[in-house]
């Protein structure tokens, strides 16, 4: 009789066997590969040699990251100068950065589409070349409607580049750096924020014009990419799925470097066999993917962890840390654009520590102490922002309003501050804020005030200092080390674990809608909280804003802990597997954790909802889901 089997005693069950392997000296069910088979040319040895092709790939193919991190960026700066010289109200601010983001949501929709369609590499070339024309009409822009026609272009590239690249790193890797080459695209998509922010720092300098040059260097990597990518092959699993059998031996073994692939190209054509008699229904693959138990779970956990990364409130921070140091009191646009570039650097290098641990911590370990950590610094963050506002200064002068403005009212920098219509007026002597006012601000320049003795723009050793968004504090550190201490614990492992895992949790024939669909959720979300953040900050002050993101944070937190399986070490065609069980018992159900289980399907005369185990002696283990 066919006995079922939960994981449970299915663990019971390996555990015995392999006391009986050590006493029988045969190669243990489950462990690490021996030396023996790691000769034979395991798939699944560690420590297994790795062409240089592959780096190669990673390369050409992270620099769609790059851009993605250098377009998303390079706004922060430009907003500075943008707003000056355009004259931008919040709302244009906001369309400027969430049309982007908007445009991004709706081309990784559709990319899941081009990518079964067109393949991985014909989807690079194209956000490659779309890249270049949106960072075209940027340079060249003579007003703020084609900036914005030029940031939505951006945004299409920007989308099908985000679902693309970690699919087809995750099909040209070896198992045991799939992990590491998916995670450099994330490298790249923070380098590319640093870059973009010592790029801004460079061009501040400039009178006129710094923001072309910030936005359209964009071209420059994007080319590179197109370039490289007229050069190097599709991706064999694709290549395989298409019927082009011959051409996929061929590619699998150039990017091996000549090792043998009989056994990865078999394993691979056989996952895909099964898997197309499986969904030989039809239909659209989004509802194939919702009709099927495994696939939908997947599709659950992997668009929760892009909402979730997004909810965390990282670009609010990437977007705006210009704007946020200014907010904390930091005055210069400069110095406000060079503290920014600083905190892009921590999530550069933060992120390499993230390149180094995913393959010895694991997903799963990973992603939960980095939300812990991000929950703390946003709490940090909360309390820099409270901390400067019941310290705010009072306001000493009512001058006459002759506009009969809402600026009159308030007492306190703080209130004046947070009404974009207002201004604050006052002189310092050291630290001691004295004949300070609330004024209305000159609709025509936020630099000055509409009115009175800060409305003259020529300044004087002893003429009045004028602050738009801020209010002077001596707590500027702390929210600095807040956000230094957010990306340091987010880069690791919440920045890019959501693309490593989407990357890899989904069967072939549903791994570029499945792609395209929680990259969606990713942009989808980025657009609400970018378009959102002036406006909540206006509404629920700057501490409420920060501690409604940790609040969401802790939120995640549950989420990762009840329901991300770890799929460090496993084969893709294995990782359907993790996902037969309830939604969120999976975190209790990672069976990779330092082990190696090779599954196998039962023969056809058994149903094929039956897995199974093997050992090198072809016992194997069955557990019915």
């Amino acid at each position: 009789s066919n006995d079922e089997y939960s994981l449970k005693h299915m663990s019971n069950l390996m555990g015995s066997r392999r006391q009986k392997a050590a006493d029988d000296g045969e190669q243990s069910l489950i462990g690490p590969p021996s030396v023996d088979s790691a000769a034979g040319g395991d798939l699944l040895d560690q420590d297994a040699s790795t062409s240089g092709f592959v780096y190669v790939l990673a390369f050409f193919s992270a620099l769609g990251g790059f851009l993605f991190g250098y377009d998303t960026g390079v706004v922060s700066g430009a907003m500075l100068l943008l707003k000056k010289e355009m004259n931008l109200t919040t709302l244009w601010q906001e369309l400027l950065v969430s049309s982007t983001v908007g445009a991004a949501a709706v081309s990784a929709l559709s990319g899941g589409y081009l990518n079964g369609w067109l393949g991985r590499r014909i989807c690079i070339l194209l956000a490659s070349f779309i890249f270049s024309i949106g960072g075209i009409i940027l340079s060249f822009a003579p007003d703020k409607v084609v900036l914005l026609v030029g940031r939505i272009t951006i945004g299409l590239g920007i989308g099908i580049a985000s679902m693309t690249v970690p699919v087809y790193l995750a099909e040209v890797s070896p198992p045991h750096q799939r992990g590491q080459l998916v995670t450099v695209n994330a490298l790249f998509i923070t380098g590319g924020q640093f870059i973009a922010s010592v790029v801004d720092g460079a061009f501040s300098y400039l009178s006129h014009d710094g923001w072309r040059y910030m936005l359209g260097l964009s071209v420059l990597p994007a080319v590179l990419q197109f370039v490289g990518f007229l050069f190097l092959p599709e991706s064999p699993r694709w290549l395989l799925q298409k019927g082009r059998s011959q051409e996929a031996r061929q590619v699998l073994g150039q990017i091996r470097g000549g090792q043998s692939v009989d056994e990865e190209y078999d394993m691979i054509r056989t996952g895909i066999e099964e898997e197309e008699k499986e969904t030989s229904e039809g239909g659209l693959v989004i509802l194939r993917i919702l009709r099927h138990g495994p696939t939908r779970r997947a599709l659950i956990v992997g668009c929760g962890l892009q909402m979730f990364q997004q909810l965390s409130g990282i670009n609010t921070v990437m977007y705006y840390s210009a704007t946020i140091l200014q907010m904390s009191g930091v005055r210069d646009d400069k110095q406000a654009i060079w503290l920014a570039a600083a905190t892009s650097a921590t999530n550069f290098v933060f992120t390499l520590v993230g390149v180094w641990l995913v393959e010895r911590v694991g997903r799963r370990k990973l992603t939960l102490g980095s939300l812990l950590g991000t929950a703390l610094s946003l709490t940090l963050l909360a309390v820099g922002f409270l901390l400067s506002a019941q310290n705010s200064p009072p306001i000493t002068l009512h001058p006459v309003d002759a506009q009969n403005s809402t600026c009159r009212l308030y007492g306190f920098c703080e209130s004046c501050m947070l009404d974009p219509d207002c201004g604050f007026c006052y002189r310092e002597n050291g630290t001691r804020v004295w004949d300070s006012s609330c004024v209305p601000v000159n609709q025509a320049s936020t630099d000055h005030a509409a009115w009175g003795r800060c409305s003259n723009q020529t300044e004087t050793a002893d003429s009045p200092m004028w602050a738009y968004n801020y209010c002077p504090t001596s707590y500027s550190w702390i929210v600095l080390m807040g956000l230094i201490l957010y990306l340091a614990f987010f880069a690791p492992g919440m920045g890019p674990m959501p693309w490593t895992v989407n990357s890899e949790i989904y069967p072939l024939w549903a791994r570029s809608t499945g792609n395209a669909w929680s990259a969606g959720v990713n942009w989808m979300f980025n657009v609400l909280v970018s378009l959102t953040f002036l406006h909540v900050a206006e509404f629920l002050t700057y501490y409420g804003a920060f501690f409604m993101y940790t609040g969401l944070v802790v939120l995640s937190l549950l989420f990762v802990q009840g329901c991300l399986p770890e799929t460090r070490g496993l084969q893709l065609e294995e990782i359907e597997n993790l996902f037969t069980g309830q939604l969120c018992s999976c975190g209790a159900s990672s069976l990779s954790d330092n082990r190696h289980v090779q599954y196998i399907r039962q023969g056809s005369e058994v149903s094929p909802a039956n897995y199974g185990a093997v050992g090198s002696d072809n016992a194997i283990a069955y557990i019915t889901v």
